[in-house]
């Protein structure tokens, strides 16, 4: 529950604007639900609006400039970063919200913290993690254990219900992009919005990176989806974000997608899955990543008590060992992993 202020501020004037501008099935921002620890709510931001602005000032956010995407490391300047897809799927997001009438500072809050939880060296470095922790691991879960815990020194970022929802289920995979279950169906229709965003910018943006890197060229595409979503990248996201405005304004309340966009995105996703993600070249580097974090988890299983007093100043000592060793690797960059690892297996030159 929040802890109401009086309606004499610029935070209920905003509310007010929201009640005659959104939809009437937007999610409202004094309708929330709340946070799990009572706040004064601020003033001058609407409680979404504030959840953004914290997520936005938070340290894991400003590292997901320095983890992967897709690819390891990369000299180029114009490859994404975890960063750069946070904030195109929050573009994206974004658009579709506004043109259905709904809460936009909701939809761009879920959005931007998405993937808070992602793991160095992207989808290789969640793999290791699974396979070596107790009790498995995926980034959704670690995404709201950052918000609700790891952030500001254990005390957390206590965001609103609404968005914490968005964030535990905006993760697909390989499953379905639109699914049924409600164990994978955000609670509002701002954060079923960003579960299609993500796919959106992520299938559009690694196809861009991998046909820069050379990993494929654009004639390999299927032809299919070329025919249906258009054969470049502006026309490709112009498609699929077009379909959802148009087929959701024509049933209120619901986010539709036409039958052959979202069949052509699956193909699109799966050819990703086959051409980049898995491909020699790609997942050979993730290999490599792989042994890397592997062998630090390990160092540090036999070396417990100095992750707590050299390496990881966010220990907490309420939560185990294995869970602060989960929460140190996750919550590593690239670049800092590579640093640590030199530091922990590889000689160095005396300087005499």
């Amino acid at each position: 529950m929040n802890a109401k202020t009086t309606n004499n501020t610029v935070r209920h004037e905003l509310e007010q604007r929201e009640r005659s501008l959104l939809a009437p099935f937007a999610a409202f921002s004094a309708d929330s639900r709340g946070r799990k620890l009572p706040e004064v709510e601020c003033n001058y931001r609407m409680s979404y609006q504030h959840d953004r602005d914290r997520i936005i000032h938070s340290k894991t956010f400003r590292r997901l400039k320095y983890k992967t995407q897709v690819f390891l490391a990369p000299s180029g300047d114009h490859y994404r970063t975890r960063l750069t897809h946070t904030l195109e799927v929050a573009q994206i997001a974004r658009t579709i919200a506004k043109a259905l009438h709904l809460n936009e500072d909701l939809t761009e809050a879920i959005a931007l913290g998405h993937d808070l939880g992602h793991t160095p060296f992207g989808h290789a470095g969640e793999a290791v993690l699974n396979r070596l922790h107790p009790g498995g691991f995926n980034h959704f879960q670690q995404s709201l254990r950052v918000v609700d815990i790891l952030e500001k020194e254990g005390r957390g970022l206590n965001l609103s219900f609404e968005v914490r929802d968005g964030i535990i289920k905006h993760s697909k995979g390989k499953g379905e992009i639109l699914s049924p279950a409600p164990e994978h169906t955000a609670c509002t229709l701002e954060g079923r919005i960003v579960r299609l965003a993500d796919i959106i910018a992520y299938v559009n943006h690694d196809l861009d990176d991998a046909i820069r890197a050379q990993t494929i060229n654009a004639e390999q595409i299927p032809k299919g989806c070329r025919q249906i979503l258009g054969d470049s990248h502006t026309r490709r996201i112009n498609t699929m974000v077009t379909d959802i405005i148009d087929k959701s304004r024509k049933e209120p309340g619901s986010l539709k997608i036409s039958t052959e966009v979202i069949e052509a995105m699956t193909e699109l996703r799966s050819f990703l899955f086959a051409n980049v993600y898995e491909s020699p070249a790609v997942y050979g580097d993730f290999v490599k990543a792989s042994r890397l974090l592997k062998e630090i988890y390990t160092y540090f299983q036999e070396h417990p008590q100095e992750l707590k007093e050299k390496h990881y100043p966010g220990y907490l000592d309420n939560y185990s060992f294995t869970d602060n060793l989960r929460d140190f690797i996750a919550s590593m960059t690239d670049r800092y992993a590579f640093s640590l690892y030199e530091k922990l297996f590889l000689p160095h030159p005396w300087n005499i």
